[in-house]
Order: C-alpha cells, then sequence, then structure tokens
C-alpha cells in the first residue's frame, strides 16, 4: 500500500515503516543464520569457516549494488513526496538501466578477479577450494539479488515497506528449505548452500515483479517513459555513485579485518563468522530505524518540509538509543547459548577446538555491546542524510569507518593477538558515528537558514505584488 510519509506524526509513521524492515532484515539474517547453522552441523566447522571467510569478499560487491540500488530510489522517493508522478515513472525507467548495467559488471568483475581476491585475504589452504566453490555459485546470483532489492527499494520509496517483507520472507523460507535439501539429500555441500540463494532468489525476482505491475501503477514502465535522458542518468548518479562508494568502502573495511582473521587459523575464523552473524541479527532494529529515516527524510526533503525530518530525527535517535540498551543487555545473557547453536559440540566435531571457538565468539559479542549506541548514531544520521541527496558526508564517515577498522585491526592483532580485532568494528563506530552527528547539526542548521531567507523573500515578493493585508 502507498503512504505519504509527508503528512501525520513522525514518530507513528517512522514505528509502523520501521517495523516491516525489522522483521524482513530479521528473517534475512534468520535464513543467514540457519545457513550458517545447516552447514556448522550437516557438512563440517571447516564448511562453516569457508562460507565465513569468503562471505566479505561477495559483501564488498554486494555492498556496492545495495547501496547504488539505494542511491536510485532516493530520487525515487524525493520525486515522490514533490507528489511527481512523471518523475517517479522516469526514475524507474533510469534506475533498472543503471542497476542492469552495474550488476552484469559487478559478476563479470567478481568471477574473473575470484581465485586472487581470495588469495589476498589469506585464506588457509585446507578451506580455499570450499570457499571459492561457494563464491563461485554466488556470484551468478548477484544480478537476481540486485534486481529484488531494486524492486523492494521502488516500493518502499512509495511509503509501502509491508509488501517487500512478504517477499523477502517468501525468499527466506524458500532458500532455507533448498539450503537443507541440497546439502542434506543431494549431497552438494557449499555448492549446494550457494545454489540455494541463486534460486530463492530468481523466483522472487519473478513473483516481485509480477506484482509490483498488477498492484503499483505508478510503477510501471509505460511508452512515453521508456525515454533515456543524460541529464535524469546524472541526477540518479550523483546519489547512487557516493553511495556504492559508501558501502563498498564499509565492506573492504570487514574484509580487511577477515583477511587479519584468517591468518589466526579456521577456529578463529569460525568463532568470528558465528560472532558477527549474531551481532547482525541484534542491531537489525537500529538498522530499520535508519533505512526508515532514509524513506521518511527523501519524501519530506522532496515536499520541502525539514521542521518534519529534524522531528523524525529527534524520535529516531530516541528509538535508537533505547534499542541500544536493551541489546547491551540482552545479547551479553544470551549471546555464548547462540554461538552454540552454530556448531557441533558432540562426538562430530573432532579437530577442532570448540571451547575456543565459543570463549573468542563470547568475547566478540561483550565488546561490540558497548558500543551498539554510536552504530545507531551512524544508522540515522547517516540515513537521513542520504535521503535529503547529500551523499558526501556519508562517504566521507565511511573512509573514516575504513581507516579506523583497518588500523585497528592491523595493528591491534600485532599487539594483543585476535583479541585485537574485536576492537575494531566498534571503534570505527564511535569515530563515524561523531562525525554524522555533527554533520547532521551543521546541514540542518544551514539549510534551516536557507529556508528562513527563501520563506523571507517569498513573504516580501508577495508584499510587492498584493500590498500589505490588514
Amino acid at each position: 500500500m502507498i503512504n505519504d510519509l509527508t503528512t501525520g506524526h513522525p514518530l507513528k509513521l517512522i514505528v509502523q515503516f520501521a517495523i516491516p524492515l525489522l522483521l524482513g532484515n530479521l528473517f534475512l539474517q534468520l535464513y543467514q543464520i540457519s545457513d550458517m547453522i545447516i552447514v556448522g552441523h550437516l557438512i563440517s566447522v571447516n564448511a562453516l569457516a569457508a562460507i565465513g571467510a569468503s562471505a566479505p569478499i561477495y559483501m564488498v560487491f554486494l555492498m556496492i549494488a545495495f547501496g547504488f540500488t539505494g542511491g536510485l530510489t532516493v530520487i525515487t522517493a524525493q520525486r515522490f513526496g514533490a507528489k511527481d508522478e512523471d518523475g517517479v515513472r522516469s526514475s524507474v525507467f533510469h534506475s533498472l538501466l543503471a542497476a542492469l548495467a552495474l550488476s552484469i559488471i559487478l559478476t563479470v568483475g567478481l568471477i574473473y578477479f575470484l581465485r586472487p581476491l581470495l588469495h589476498l585475504t589469506q585464506m588457509p589452504t585446507e578451506i580455499f577450494e570450499p570457499a571459492y566453490e561457494f563464491m563461485y555459485v554466488m556470484c551468478l546470483s548477484t544480478i537476481m539479488i540486485v534486481l529484488f532489492n531494486l524492486l523492494s527499494g521502488f516500493i518502499r520509496a512509495l511509503g509501502d515497506s509491508k509488501t517487500p517483507l512478504y517477499f523477502l520472507i517468501f525468499c527466506s523460507l524458500i532458500n532455507i528449505a533448498l539450503n537443507f535439501v541440497f546439502i542434506k539429500y543431494c549431497g552438494w555441500g557449499v555448492v549446494g548452500s550457494a545454489l540455494g540463494t541463486l534460486v530463492s532468489n530468481t523466483v522472487s525476482v519473478i513473483i516481485c515483479f509480477i506484482y509490483m505491475w498488477q498492484k503499483f501503477p505508478l510503477l510501471r514502465l509505460q511508452k512515453e517513459y521508456i525515454t533515456y535522458s543524460p541529464r535524469v542518468m546524472h541526477e540518479h548518479l550523483k546519489i547512487a555513485i557516493p553511495m556504492a562508494l559508501q558501502f563498498s568502502i564499509l565492506s573492504f573495511s570487514i574484509m580487511i579485518i577477515q583477511s587479519v582473521c584468517n591468518s589466526f587459523g579456521p577456529d578463529i575464523i569460525a568463532a568470528f563468522a558465528t560472532a558477527f552473524r549474531i551481532e547482525q541479527f541484534a542491531t537489525q532494529p537500529l538498522l530499520a530505524i535508519g533505512l526508515s529515516m532514509a524513506t521518511f527524510s527523501a519524501q519530506n526533503w522532496g515536499a520541502h518540509l525539514l521542521s518534519r525530518i529534524r522531528h523524525g530525527v529527534r524520535y529516531a535517535f530516541i528509538l535508537s538509543s533505547i534499542i541500544s540498551i536493551i541489546g547491551f543487555f540482552v545479547i551479553r545473557s544470551i549471546g555464548s547459548g547462540m554461538i552454540a547453536m552454530f556448531i557441533d559440540t558432540g562426538d562430530n566435531a573432532t579437530g577442532n577446538n570448540i571451547a575456543l571457538i565459543l570463549e573468542v565468539g563470547k568475547q566478540y559479542l561483550i565488546i561490540s555491546t558497548m558500543f551498539y549506541f554510536f552504530l545507531g548514531l551512524i544508522f540515522v544520521f547517516r540515513n537521513t542524510i542520504q535521503g535529503m541527496g547529500k551523499p558526501l558526508l556519508p562517504l566521507l564517515s565511511c573512509i573514516l569507518e575504513l581507516i579506523v577498522r583497518a588500523l585497528s585491526a592491523v595493528y591491534l592483532a600485532k599487539l594483543i593477538g585476535y583479541r585485537g580485532i574485536m576492537y575494531a568494528g566498534p571503534l570505527a563506530w564511535f569515530a563515524a558515528g561523531i562525525l554524522v552527528l555533527c554533520g547532521y547539526i551543521y546541514y540542518i542548521r544551514k539549510f534551516s537558514q536557507k529556508t528562513f531567507l527563501w520563506k523571507m523573500g517569498e513573504v516580501k515578493q508577495r508584499l510587492r505584488i498584493n500590498g500589505p493585508e490588514d
């Protein structure tokens, strides 16, 4: 259902928009966690380590696509907020062209450079081939994942966060079922896990496109709008490219950490991979609030409602702070038990130090929970600024994250071993969170002054034309 976020109470709208996003992201994380549990129990800890160690490489390319499509749909949301239906349809056409071109480039590039990238991350010999096989099949699913996120982004740009949720749940359930069948009954190992992703995303894209065509007339491509405009494409790329760089920088910094982590062997890799998945699961409420602010601020920016953006940010900040405190206590209470779910701790777990895996994962979660507040700052203020069509500061914050994360991982690992890697992400959250907070304050004051001057000029012009009113 189409939802105009430029009217109504900001808090109510943000929560209503964020809940489906949260549920959808939780299902996505549930699929990823289920996949790792299936691999860890039905294959081996080394297979789990192979997927965990190779995932950051794929994430670099995938985050480029996610950031790119997110930037494209910012324009769609702004056009919708401005009540420009022709602009919405034109945005859909140009976004599809740009996303298809990018996904083809990414797929070819990832396949071609896959082995060198695996060597670059210091992939252990015993898990190199399983990691390569898993990644090769995942490369083939890139275009479908990109299209699924773009179509979902179009629907969210119109204020509907529920419909993408339904498709994401459908995709995740199919994925889990296929992974189980391909691994347990077909015996395809880690390749079966990747094939499940490929098939489920392909089916989801087809169904999502058909549903969108039938239920969202505003998003249909009609002949008069299938006209390429360099100006319109430039407008989209001006936001999409910096956001793609932003997401790629973040994922590249994670790949650096993974490279350092890989030097400590499969047990440490497995510990970090499981703890990282739990961390992603725990921080989904923060991400959902941030994503809701991207659409909320984009629609209201298109409608020139700066005061609503300020009110929305205030409510989002309070929600994010409360969720950070809750996450701190919950993950510290149940984190250790969640780590044990990923691996076989019984007699089949020979050759791996299970106690070490559990202890390292627990330490990781204890450290990261202390910095959830700063991660919340990043999600709220970075997404708000992006929704306002200002991608430079978010890009700079990601560069700062990369620098802090990389330096912390490399040098702290030399000083205190693998424990040093645990501080890399949290320190990066702290630095980037403070930067985007200060940047938001700067932007909001700057635009508030411009809005005031613009309104004063409008009043003076009206007085000159009509004379003073009684």
